[in-house]
């Protein structure tokens, strides 16, 4: 499995995976944490952010993965100062990607099995807390920014959508459909959660790709049972595959 398009392999905050063989996770200080917010009831539209830290040992790569769930709701006059070249310079990364700002589209969400709450960093007056570490080798993320191509994410996660709310669904050549769990304004700062609805007309899709919004008939689960498969489009949309089963 291809693990291309990169920053949606870490758009759930229960992704963990294990870094054997170095620790880089000492190139970026803890902090005691000081900035905690409480989750909604409802996740719909509701922001959040990551920074990802790359490094390279050899030919294996090493991410970590920090966000702002549960800590703040990245505040933009902070976000928009964050700088990923000098940020790697600072940590000693290869490269540092700014995933967000995002957007759920799911209502509410349970994890299960091995989750982490990791240590609290604070990137520019925005605290974050390390939630998954992944590794891979070079030749296995040589298409780091691609889309429609499908990633294997490590994770125990059921996302819930409830009924009545819209829904947005991507279908391949082959009948396998996605669904959006988060969209994101890191090439469009303007879309917002009213534009998925005919978001066909902007998408560029695939030959046999198809999108399609609708509204749910009833309440709906998305389990990934440990293994979830996720792509993107090319504005950084993220959708999980539905189990066929």
């Amino acid at each position: 499995m291809k693990k291309s398009a990169f920053i949606f392999l870490v758009t759930s905050v229960f992704i963990v995976t294990s870094c054997k063989n170095n620790d880089f996770s000492t190139n970026i200080p803890s902090v005691e944490q000081t900035q905690f917010t409480e989750l909604p009831r409802d996740l719909r539209n509701y922001r959040y952010g990551e920074v990802i830290p790359i490094f390279q040992s050899s030919s294996t790569i090493y991410a970590e993965v920090y966000n702002t769930i549960r800590l703040n709701k990245l505040p933009s006059n902070l976000w928009k100062k964050l700088n990923a070249d000098e940020l790697a310079k600072q940590y000693g990364a290869k490269l540092v990607k700014l995933n967000g700002p995002r957007y759920w589209v799911l209502n509410s969400m349970q994890g299960s099995g091995k989750t982490t709450t990791g240590k609290t960093v604070n990137f520019g007056g925005i605290e974050m807390k390390l939630r998954a570490t992944l590794e891979f080798k070079i030749w296995e993320g040589a298409q780091l920014d691609g889309h429609y191509s499908e990633n294997e994410v490590s994770r125990q996660t059921i996302w819930i959508y409830n009924k009545g709310n819209m829904i947005y669904e991507l279908t391949n050549p082959d009948g396998e459909v996605y669904r959006m769990q988060s969209y994101s304004q890191e090439i469009d700062s303007t879309l917002s959660i009213n534009d998925l609805e005919t978001l066909h007309k902007r998408l560029k899709l695939p030959k046999g790709w198809s999108y399609r919004a609708r509204i749910l008939e009833e309440d709906s689960k998305l389990n990934s049972n440990g293994k979830a498969y996720v792509i993107a489009d090319e504005l950084n949309n993220a959708y999980q595959k539905i189990d066929s089963e």
